[in-house]
């Protein structure tokens, strides 16, 4: 996690300045409800959007310099969100319950023995019925410069025991440098 510490240190290209395009359509057509968990949620800007329009909202990093850039552009916009430095793959740490998480760009950062971990990590603090939002590179983004790409059956493979995937569909991942194809994938704890 040093690399994405350091990386806050200048302007990595997911930090976009603003919320991503599908947390915003998620919020507005209203898909996600309740308390709202924002797992790697960077320097807080789907967080922030979030508790703008009212929801109750966590955010959490294991980049302490992400955590205190988005805990300053809280107080700067007088917007309440309990932002903290955590590992996503230890979410039971935080002894707290959620109906929504949202994930913008850290599903695809965790190998394939990291990925049980995590889903075991987000079923310890998603409510049953609750949904976890996903947005990762898609495998149809060419090239292989940054995150590794993920598949549907990936997904599928992943979130196979104890989750019901909702949909996944082809989305766009905004970054400074451009937007990258990408899966939105809307998954139910059971």
């Amino acid at each position: 996690m040093n690399f994405f510490n350091s990386a806050y240190k200048g302007s990595p290209p997911w930090d976009i300045g603003r919320p991503q395009k599908e947390i915003i359509r998620l919020a507005e057509e209203g898909e996600i409800g309740g308390k709202v968990l924002d797992v790697g949620c960077g320097t807080g800007e789907n967080a922030l959007y979030l508790a703008h329009l009212g929801f109750k909202v966590w955010g959490i990093d294991a980049a302490p310099s992400a955590i205190k850039t988005a805990k300053e552009k809280a107080k700067k916009r007088g917007t309440i969100v309990n932002f903290l430095v955590c590992d996503a793959l230890k979410l039971q740490l935080l002894q707290n319950k959620f109906e929504a998480i949202i994930d913008s760009g850290l599903f695809h950062v965790f190998s394939d023995e990291e990925r049980p971990v995590f889903t075991a990590s987000l079923y310890s603090v998603l409510c049953p019925g609750g949904r976890y939002f996903m947005l990762c590179f898609s495998e149809h983004e060419p090239g292989s410069f940054g995150p590794r790409r993920v598949t549907q059956a990936e997904i599928r493979e992943t979130f196979s025991k104890g989750w019901k995937i909702n949909y996944i569909r082809e989305a766009e991942l905004e970054t400074t440098l451009g937007t990258v194809k990408a899966w939105l994938s809307s998954i139910t704890r059971l």
